[in-house]
């Protein structure tokens, strides 16, 4: 076989996995839009690709008084954004902490950060409840909003002081020379350089509130307070057995935000990537 016919099959086989792949991702989101468009609810009577398609579970999703889904949506972007804000914030001082300092316990603190991923987050749901019910924020959104901070900080930590690790410490003494102290390396130095890994923590903070169930499923029990992925659950519960249509209508929504979020904080995460292929 020569190399040009050895070439042509690598690159068929390519396209084929990620043709494969591609399958894979758009069925079940091809599912999901059609069954949202269906006007019936019940599962088993829908098809993908619906023929008397309707809008009726969207219009039901935000102006029917039977559904709380816009308080639902209210207390995600709520969560979320505090969320990406506060994680931003939090793993930047924490994570150059680590990368500029040296100090007693760094070692094994990066070792715990390390040691922390290992184990799910599932192993600390009852220790995490019987927490927030000592100190009285079980069953709140600040409550929910402090877990999801204080869980992400190893991953996050360990992400962010990596990307510091890159950036040269002359700058920081250039800083110094100049005049600056601590917080002037870190707010005009450190950060500006940052904005790639730090857009990253900000998105994959932002997006954990609309996807994860399990944890506002442990914490919040009453209605005004549940976020989308747990509002949503109810559709399709004991209770409301038959309305998948409309929990596929409130599902697609959810990647608006995400979307909105992805746009925004695009630019950096091209540079990001830009900038690590071509630094050598």
């Amino acid at each position: 076989m020569n190399n040009k016919t050895k070439s042509k099959l690598e690159v068929s086989l390519i396209y084929l996995f990620i043709g494969f792949m591609f399958i894979i991702i758009a069925y079940p989101l091809l599912w999901t839009i059609g069954l949202s468009l269906n006007p019936g609810t019940s599962l088993y009577s829908a098809s993908m690709i619906p023929e008397n398609w309707s809008l009726v579970h969207y219009k039901w999703l935000f102006t029917s008084p039977q559904s709380d889904y816009l308080l639902w949506y209210k207390n995600s972007v709520m969560v979320a954004v505090a969320n990406s804000f506060f994680s931003v914030v939090v793993t930047s001082f924490v994570a150059y902490a680590f990368s500029r300092y040296r100090f007693r316990g760094r070692t094994y603190g990066l070792y715990a950060f390390l040691l922390l991923q290992m184990f799910p987050a599932l192993m600390a749901m009852v220790a995490i409840y019987i927490l927030l019910n000592m100190i009285g924020l079980d069953d709140s959104l600040i409550g929910l909003t402090l877990v999801y901070i204080g869980g992400q900080i190893p991953f996050n930590a360990w992400l962010v002081k990596g990307y510091f690790d890159t950036i040269p410490k002359e700058l920081d003494e250039a800083a110094r020379m100049d005049g600056a102290g601590h917080f002037g390396v870190f707010f005009r130095i450190m950060l500006p350089l940052a904005k790639p890994i730090l857009a990253v923590v900000a998105l994959f903070n932002f997006m954990a509130p609309f996807t994860d169930f399990l944890l506002p499923r442990i914490i919040l029990r009453s209605p005004e307070k549940f976020t989308l992925a747990l509002g949503l659950f109810n559709f399709i519960s004991d209770q409301f057995a038959n309305n998948f249509t409309r929990f596929a209508a409130g599902s697609i929504l959810i990647a608006i935000p995400i979307a909105l979020m992805f746009l925004f904080l695009q630019r950096y995460l091209i540079a990001g990537l830009t900038a690590g292929g071509t630094k050598g």
